[in-house]
């Protein structure tokens, strides 16, 4: 059975730092970045705040996607967090419910 994938972009703060990744197990992989094992980049600027999710079918349409985005300028990041997101939630609050 193929898993889906999700692309996502964690944060430190309202216009802080921008980690952009993807995964199978969104809630798990966010788990990850609180706890400060998510890896040596998230756990020093510590994002901890999810602010950006995309859903894709497959874990290969997220990985595309998730490479596309990484080649965005800052602003468009800013741009497309904020269309999703105005007030910069954080959404594991809502996957995890």
């Amino acid at each position: 059975m193929e898993r889906g994938g999700y692309v996502y972009i964690m944060t430190n703060g309202r216009y802080g730092v921008l980690y952009t990744g993807v995964t199978s197990d969104l809630a798990a992989r966010v788990m990850q970045y609180r706890a400060g094992t998510g890896g040596a980049f998230t756990s020093r600027y510590r994002c901890t705040r999810l602010v950006y999710v995309e859903p894709f079918p497959t874990i290969e349409d997220a990985i595309a996607r998730e490479k596309a985005i990484k080649a965005w300028k800052r602003m468009w990041k800013i741009e497309a967090i904020e269309k999703q997101n105005p007030s910069w939630d954080d959404l594991f609050l809502t996957i995890n419910a």
